[in-house]
């Protein structure tokens, strides 16, 4: 995601139009250094996210 309409879809987390795109540059950069996630992984992700009604409301 880059480009101007990428930044629009980010939700602002400084006031300040400088720090905040200082901000989400380095999250980018973070995440593109991360190593990809194991399918173990995702799996659990999906399970944290896909809790059955009942429990959410819990």
């Amino acid at each position: 995601m880059t480009g101007p309409t990428a930044a629009a879809d980010r939700p602002v987390r400084f006031e300040d139009p400088a720090r905040n795109a200082a901000y989400w540059d380095r999250i980018r950069r973070i995440v593109d250094a991360a190593p990809p996630l194991t399918d173990e992984q995702r799996a659990i992700i999906r399970t944290a996210f896909h809790q059955p009604k009942e429990r959410r409301s819990a």
